[in-house]
Parts: structure tokens; sequence; C-alpha cells
């Protein structure tokens, strides 16, 4: 569910727009392939193709994660879009997604990568950055980029 552009109830003034707080985390693993974030990503491709996609989210949309993820299995975001529109249902998603993507998805790799986003020294001065813009620099929870997102959608309070 979204909702507008308020202050949280934990009194931290929102930054970056409309949140959507029913999607799912970067942490949570896909079913069919164990990625993390792909679950995510399809998630906010349903919300882009239906037109429900806020602005705030589109702004990074098949950028950051989604791009890293697709780059990690050497598809385009728009080929991922195609399989979700294409598709009625999850198992034949899961058909389709299993047959664009490599044989070996080097899940520990990508999951590795994604839960490290941001401890980098450059990434810790982004995550800094983007902590700062939150209201958040205090927080010595958030840690990762991932962690950010867990945050600002109210994973993490």
């Amino acid at each position: 569910m979204t909702s507008p552009s308020s202050p949280r109830p934990d009194g931290f003034s929102e930054a970056t727009g409309e949140i959507c707080y029913d999607l799912p985390s970067a942490y949570i693993p896909h079913p069919a392939t164990g990625l993390l974030h792909l679950q995510r990503f399809l998630a906010k491709i349903r919300r882009h193709l239906k037109g429900e996609l806020p602005k705030s989210y589109q702004r990074n949309f098949c950028k950051g994660f989604d791009r890293f993820l697709c780059m990690h299995l050497g598809v385009t975001p728009e080929q991922v879009i195609a399989c979700v529109r294409e598709t009625h249902s999850e198992a034949e998603l899961d058909i389709r997604l299993k047959a664009l993507f490599p044989a070996d998805l080097r899940v520990a790799v990508w999951n590795r990568e994604l839960v490290q986003k941001g401890m980098s020294e450059m990434g810790r001065e982004a995550l800094g950055n983007a902590k700062r813009i939150m209201g958040a620099e205090h927080r010595t929870d958030v840690i990762s980029f991932a962690d950010m997102i867990d945050f600002d959608e109210g994973r993490i309070l």
C-alpha cells in the first residue's frame, strides 16, 4: 500500500516522496531462483505495467539494484519486463525467467554482492549522503543500501 509523502511515525520526514510499504524487501529471495531482490523487481514491474509505480520509484526503476541484477544475469531489464507482461501466472513466469536467465545463476555471488552494496569506501560515502538526506545519519543499523530501502519503507524502525 502506498501513502503520500508525510512524516513517518518514527519522526523522520520523508525525503523520497511516496513510499510503497507493501513492496517486498530486497532481502526476500525469489522462491524459484533464490536470488535476492528479484522478488522486489518483479513487484515493481507489475506496478509499472499497471501504471501504479509512484514517481518516487520511477526515478530508479530499471536502475540501481534492478540494473545490477540484470547485469549479473546477462539480461536487460526490458527482457524481464517482457516476461512479466507476457505471463499470466507465477508458474508460467518462473518457467519464462528460467529460460531467459543463464543456467548458472551464481546465486551466492549475487546475494553476497547485494547485501554488501554500500560497504565499500565509495559506497559508505554514498550511503552516508543518503542517510543524511533521510535524516538517518545516526542510524548505525543501516549499513547497506538494502538496509536503507528497508528503513525507508518502514521495515527497519
